[in-house]
């Protein structure tokens, strides 16, 4: 805490604290020399206070009034210099215990005790009058007046009814003589207003016998802040008015300059009175401003205090020499921006400024790269003091180097910048349904996307602690089923964006692509509320008796319109993982007959019908988070290794093999047996594919050709020839074609 005394300039009150107490000082140089404050000799009864300086003395309340209608802990007046009063106590520190009321009427010096509990006190007619009010929290309907210092008071009435005081207000002008106190009665009341004019009290002007005059000074020392101040005031208990012309200070002359009056930034003054350099100071760092072949002045530890007044005596030997400017080399460069940040937007000035502890100012040479392959260079400093501009046209993180050099060396400084472009979407890109205790990756798409270093905060369910990356995707793994709700935070520089998804987390599930008629497309905003709404009238359209959450739609932006169908396990399915399989492919079956019958149809709006399609099955329908693979196609891959290895192993041994020629005509002659085999229905005309030159019948056909054409054929032409035989073997289809409807539908061959 700190005060200035008004009305006498370069005297400060500050508390300190010392071995964890906390102690009030004086100082009459602007800081430059402190000291405890003597504890007045007798008590607001009249009994002598025993406190001996330096383990005991007075101690003051700094802080200023929250509120502007009270006098608060301290209180001085440029129009009553010297006069200050402060609640505080007496002992060996600062306390909030046994506090009274203490006066000043001569700078500091000397203190009395006028209460010995808190009381506001307000200033009246040039500090002539002083006003008192006790500062408590019951109604009060008494004030306290003073003519002389406080040594007396006299009580006044100013409200019939006792009052709430919440504050006062003081007229302003010089001559102060009406005080306005406003409160209210009770709790409940209104606000009341009570002027107290204290003209009355003043039965007179004053005159010269009403006056006298003091010395302002420094325990005994007449010179403060160079000067021999005597000011005039109203002697004590002269009940008399000052007036508008009233002058308060008689004398101001210069005093001769003594070592009171020096001190000097970096400097401490040692036991024997002598300012030598702060540890941390280097005075040669003031000379940098100066080039070689000038001179500057050099401090000799002391300087005239700022607004010290005193004339020749020490100053002519304490005065700063002047001194020839020393070359240096660069040393200590320093790059930074006007607002500290290491952040710009692409397209802003980006303002750098540089600073050089030590060297030659006007003689050494500056260069500065902006990383972006764009670079100035400058004579001296004197053209980058306002800073030096740059407007990036693109984002990243770019290597600002500033380079200094004089005849006399040189020195580097780097900064690292970040060019970002301000980030205005982000779009969470997530699987609808995942896999429990499988990676998922997820991206977070930004716009636009060339917005410079970006970094994603990912929180994951219930986490309380982000996980921070600087890509833009995450790979993670979700080990409770059910809803998981996923969010990215995206920070560009001071911009932050966020997304929030939604994934379905189960052991395993079955999906199916969807499509719809084309009138749909014709209605599609491709907004996603749209979408959603859409996904919930498809699940509505789909056969009843399916409980609801074991179904998921998922409608694609973009056109034309698709749709992905999730038929998910029932959410207590884990225990009974084979019976809620075969109930999950049950589900399947019934709603792909449904799909593939186009019986699931919505009404978009009045005479507008769309029709669900079955697109394609996806790649897995049955997604498994098992580890174990099927029989079939393990068999399958069995069969291809070994089929490989024996043409390989004949090949080697070049043998003959006179039956694979009659093998490939009677498998083809079986193949179309058995394709003619298969249509839509007993008695609707078909017509078979034997009829058209299929794939099969081609790969027939260069098997005769290359067996009985060469004699050695290559192992490569006999594994490939095998390889698409038992791939057509394996997932071969046939298809009937019914005549007046277009339409084809297959039937799968297994062998």
């Amino acid at each position: 805490d700190i005060d200035l005394l008004s009305g006498i300039k370069g005297i400060f009150l500050a508390n300190r604290k010392i071995d964890d107490q906390i102690k009030t000082f004086i100082t009459y140089n602007k800081g430059r020399d402190w000291r405890l404050l003597q504890a007045p000799d007798t008590d607001v009864r009249g009994d002598p206070i025993v406190c001996q300086l330096p383990f005991c003395s007075l101690h003051l309340h700094l802080q200023l009034s929250e509120n502007p209608y009270t006098s608060g802990s301290i209180s001085s007046k440029e129009t009553a210099p010297g006069l200050l009063v402060a609640t505080g106590n007496i002992g060996s520190e600062l306390s909030y215990t046994d506090v009274g009321v203490f006066i000043s009427a001569d700078g500091g010096n000397s203190w009395r005790q006028i209460f010995e509990e808190e009381y506001n006190v307000w200033f009246l007619d040039w500090g002539g009058a002083l006003v008192a009010m006790k500062h408590t929290s019951v109604p009060i309907r008494h004030m306290w007046v003073s003519f002389d210092e406080g040594r007396s008071w006299s009580r006044y009435s100013f409200t019939s009814t006792p009052l709430f005081v919440d504050g006062s207000l003081v007229d302003p002008g010089i001559e102060t003589q009406i005080m306005t106190v406003f409160g209210h009665f009770s709790l409940r009341s209104e606000w009341q207003l009570v002027k107290v004019d204290y003209k009355s009290l003043f039965s007179r002007r004053c005159n010269k016998d009403d006056y006298q005059t003091w010395h302002l000074h420094n325990q005994g020392e007449p010179c403060v802040m160079g000067e021999r101040k005597i000011y005039k005031k109203r002697k004590p208990g002269a009940q008399c008015s000052l007036g508008r012309d009233y002058s308060k200070t008689v004398v101001s002359e210069p005093c001769v300059c003594g070592q009171g009056d020096f001190d000097d930034y970096g400097y401490e003054r040692h036991s024997n009175n002598q300012c030598v350099p702060a540890f941390w100071f280097s005075p040669s760092s003031l000379s940098k401003d100066c080039s070689i072949g000038q001179s500057y002045l050099n401090s000799t530890g002391y300087r005239r205090i700022v607004s010290n007044n005193c004339t020749d005596g020490l100053r002519e030997k304490y005065m700063a020499k002047m001194e020839k400017c020393p070359g240096k080399a660069p040393r200590g460069l320093h790059i930074l921006t006007t607002d500290g940040k290491l952040v710009t937007e692409q397209g802003h000035n980006a303002t750098f400024i540089i600073l050089m502890e030590e060297g030659d100012l006007q003689r050494t040479n500056i260069q500065l790269d902006f990383g972006d392959g764009i670079a100035v260079s400058y004579a001296n400093f004197s053209p980058v003091e306002d800073g030096i501009r740059h407007v990036y046209k693109s984002a990243g993180i770019f290597q600002v180097t500033a380079y200094a050099e004089n005849s006399l060396g040189s020195d580097t400084a780097v900064l690292f910048l970040h060019v970002v472009c301000p980030v205005e979407h982000v779009h969470l890109s997530v699987p609808f349904v995942a896999i429990r205790n499988k990676d998922v990756n997820i991206t977070a798409v930004v716009w636009p996307s060339q917005a410079g270093t970006l970094t994603y905060f990912w929180w994951f369910g219930n986490s309380t602690k982000p996980l921070i990356t600087l890509e833009s995707s995450i790979s993670y793994i979700f080990a409770v089923e059910g809803m998981n709700t996923v969010t990215v935070q995206v920070a560009a520089g001071s911009t932050l964006i966020q997304d929030t998804k939604e994934i379905a987390v189960h052991e395993y599930f079955q999906s199916q692509l969807l499509s719809f008629s084309p009138n749909l497309d014709y209605h599609n905003p491709d907004i996603p509320e749209w979408r959603q709404d859409i996904g919930k009238v498809i699940k509505r359209a789909l056969v009843t008796g399916i409980p609801d959450e074991q179904i998921l739609v998922a409608v694609f932006p973009g056109l034309p319109t698709s749709a992905e169908l999730f038929i998910l396990p029932h959410k207590n399915a884990t225990e009974r993982r084979k019976s809620s399989e075969a109930d999950l492919e049950q589900v399947v079956e019934i709603l792909f007959n449904a799909l593939n019958q186009n019986l699931v149809q919505f009404e978009l709006k009045p005479g507008v019908e769309v029709i669900v399609y079955v697109t394609q099955l996806t790649l897995a329908p049955l997604v498994d988070s098992s580890t174990g693979h099927s029989s079939s196609a393990m068999l399958m891959l069995l069969s291809v290794v070994f089929v490989g290895l024996a043409v390989f192993l004949v090949y080697k041994f070049k043998r003959k093999i006179p039956w694979i020629n009659i093998y490939a005509q009677v498998q083809h002659d079986k193949e179309q047996e058995m394709i003619g085999s298969v249509s839509q229905s007993e008695n609707a005309p078909k017509i078979t594919l034997s009829e058209f030159t299929d794939p099969e019948e081609l790969m027939d056909k260069e098997l005769d050709t290359r067996v009985m054409g060469e004699r050695q054929p290559s192992a490569g032409a006999f594994f490939t020839v095998w390889v698409r035989m038992l791939v057509t073997r394996v997932l071969g289809k046939a298809a009937t074609v019914t005549p007046g409807t277009g339409r084809a539908s297959g039937t799968e061959i297994r062998s």
